[in-house]
């Protein structure tokens, strides 16, 4: 049964920014997003004072990504969806800002690391100790509301994001026990995880938004192909792929599993595929998502045999994964979840979209045709990302930042 709230009982916050998670998560991550790029570029240059004996200067840049920018943006989400998903209220006003505190705090530690600012080692301990803060509270809060409804068949995001505070966990671990392997171990274990949550949440979210999104004027019934074979074999070969390619590098188990990724979520793609997507930026974006991605474990599967970077083909996943999907998904919520027409996004969307197109082929596909010219690709897609963000924070920071225009709160 429906319960309506009166005017009086309704929540409320200090500032429309902290009414949801989205809101502060997404904006947070969005500025986020472009400090860490810009100041990535200045230590891959050497000018900065970053302790290399500390933190290898790649090791930094690639936790930022994952832990820093990425997780901002998948707590934002999902701490949003689970309300919808379970209907119990999420943190907001002083709670969320909490949460959203320890992230910012952490975020803060790693930058005085990449500048070179006074003692590494305190600023990481600091960082330590807000980042598993952050990931432990938004892991309960989750937890909390799927077991008090139980909806265990969330239980699959709640094991992955346990998983990922003990692979932060063990970054922190490999820096301070001066172990390398155990922060590469922490960084590569980070990234699939947060690609299994790509892959799960783009599961139920991707043919969704399809279907409403085509047949939305009525002129058309769209319905996608889903298949549960193809769910369980996306999630075995993946699994198969992880395994090999953090604990037992096999060229021969990596191919065949990374193909096999490739292959099932190609098939996945064809049956969610209508020509009408091409109309709507906030479909294509997804979609071509999803094709990266399915490029991104081709690369894999080959890589062994053709020699090119193993670099190439993460980059290849990190962008497309992490990198188009979190800018679509940010671009989608962002609206919907404030009232707005999803129909109607702004037009600055499109370029905000080419952009981390750009990226994708300046920083994989080039470098895989003419290396030569790998510092200039690589200066040009740093450029685009950064260009990205800008225009999205520009775009969208002041929608998460306004009242919803119903008057709801939101």
């Amino acid at each position: 049964m429906l319960q309506l709230q009166s005017p009086s009982e309704r929540p409320s916050s200090p500032h429309p920014i902290l009414n949801l998670s989205f809101r502060i998560f997404f904006t947070g991550g969005g500025i986020f997003a472009i400090i860490t790029m810009l100041l990535w570029v200045f230590v891959f240059m050497g000018k900065t004072n970053i302790d290399a004996v500390t933190i290898n200067p790649f090791y930094w840049h690639s936790h930022e990504m994952l832990y820093g920018y990425t997780l901002a943006i998948i707590a934002g989400f999902l701490l949003t969806a689970v309300k919808t998903w379970t209907g119990m209220m999420m943190p907001y006003g002083y709670r969320l800002l909490g949460i959203f505190s320890c992230w910012a705090v952490a975020r803060v530690g790693w930058v005085l690391v990449g500048l070179g600012v006074g003692n590494p080692l305190l600023w990481l301990a600091m960082a330590a100790i807000a980042d598993l803060a952050f990931m432990s509270w938004t892991a309960l809060v989750i937890t909390k509301a799927v077991l008090a409804v139980k909806q265990y068949k969330q239980m699959g995001i709640i094991t992955k994001l346990t998983l990922l505070t003990l692979g932060n966990a063990l970054c922190y671990w490999g820096i301070y026990s001066g172990d390398p392997d155990f922060v590469r171990i922490g960084i590569y274990l980070g990234l699939y995880l947060i690609i299994a949550i790509v892959l799960t949440i783009g599961r139920r979210v991707v043919p969704f938004f399809i279907e409403r999104g085509i047949s939305f004027d009525g002129s058309e019934k769209v319905q996608v192909k889903n298949s549960k074979a193809l769910d369980v074999l996306s999630l075995v070969m993946f699994l198969v792929f992880m395994l090999v390619d953090i604990f037992y590098p096999n060229k021969y188990l990596l191919t065949v599993s990374a193909a096999g990724v490739a292959l099932v979520n190609s098939v996945r793609l064809l049956g969610w595929y209508h020509h009408g997507i091409w109309q709507k930026p906030l479909l294509w974006s997804l979609f071509l998502a999803f094709v990266g991605m399915c490029i991104s474990f081709v690369l894999f599967a080959v890589q062994p045999w053709l020699g090119f970077s193993h670099s190439l083909a993460v980059h290849a996943l990190t962008i497309s994964g992490v990198g188009m999907m979190t800018v679509a998904m940010m671009s989608r919520v962002s609206l919907g979840h404030t009232g707005r027409s999803i129909h109607q996004p702004p037009k600055m969307v499109v370029p905000i979209l080419l952009l981390m197109v750009c990226v994708f082929i300046f920083r994989v596909l080039l470098p895989l045709v003419a290396m030569d010219y790998y510092t200039v690709w690589l200066m040009i897609a740093q450029t685009a990302w950064i260009l990205c963000f800008t225009l999205f924070c520009i775009t969208y920071v002041p929608i998460l930042a306004a009242p919803r225009p119903d008057k709801l709160f939101g």
